[in-house]
């Protein structure tokens, strides 16, 4: 019951960290490893995405009410992004995860300098792409996303909305909104493969789901009543934190 409680607890904090930058995940997956020892990596995995789709719906529906979405970005990502994603975890099953592993503390590094220094950065909404230059650039990104989200997913939804921000000219808010779409199809392509291969727990799966819904609320709240600038300061402390985690991981697995 403890342990249930525990759960719960992460999955509510998970949900309000991923409704404002994304990186949930650094929360509740630590958390399902370390008090869900008997279980296989894929079950967690797939308890972990039934929980975390509904706690990424809740705040795609709450930024959709609220902010204006750009679905003409955010719908061809989400759609490439569902069909990469899907992709991705085939290829995992695969190709060992290795050297993206070894990488990515590498990239969220990067990812931190430039938006620290680039003080403006997403603090105004001014969209640089339209038609079909729009559409190209946002299947671009949501397949890469997707893939990588398949693949092995640490992340994801703060990469996409610095990539939103970065390529698209859109502010940390805007970005937050159209990276929830995206999270949402990600999230449902590889529960459809977990579901399938029967790796969820669903009752402890659906009561995390509803402390990742209570979080997500939240989050979403405080994101929209303090801004873009709350937005960016989250970001770079989760990316920060991100940094620390998959460097650990990584070094871990090399046996250093």
């Amino acid at each position: 019951m403890i342990d249930v409680v525990w759960l719960g607890g992460a999955a509510f904090a998970a949900g309000l960290v991923d409704a404002v930058v994304g990186g949930g995940g650094l929360v509740q997956l630590p958390a399902m490893f370390s008090l869900l020892p008997k279980e296989v990596p894929a079950t967690i995995l797939g308890t972990n995405k039934l929980a975390a789709i509904f706690g990424t719906g809740s705040a795609a529906v709450e930024y959709a009410r609220r902010v204006r979405v750009a679905w003409s970005t955010a719908a061809p990502a989400a759609a490439a992004a569902f069909v990469l994603s899907f992709a991705g975890a085939w290829t995992v099953t695969r190709v060992p995860a290795d050297f993206v592993r070894a990488l990515l503390p590498i990239i969220l590094v990067a990812v931190a300098v430039y938006t620290f220094r680039k003080k403006d950065l997403g603090s105004v909404h001014a969209p640089m792409h339209s038609g079909l230059a729009e559409r190209y650039w946002a299947i671009g990104i949501g397949a890469a996303i997707g893939f990588y989200d398949g693949f092995f997913g640490p992340g994801t939804g703060s990469f996409l909305i610095f990539l939103f921000v970065r390529f698209f000219g859109f502010d940390f808010l805007s970005a937050s909104a159209a990276a929830k779409i995206v999270n949402v199809a990600c999230n449902f392509s590889a529960l459809m493969w977990f579901g399938y291969s029967g790796h969820i727990l669903w009752q402890l799966g659906l009561l995390m789901a509803g402390c990742q819904i209570a979080g997500s609320l939240s989050g979403t709240r405080l994101a929209l009543k303090y801004g873009s600038g709350f937005v960016r300061k989250v970001f770079l402390s989760v990316v920060s934190a991100l940094i620390v985690k998959t460097a650990y991981d990584a070094f871990t697995k090399l046996g250093w």
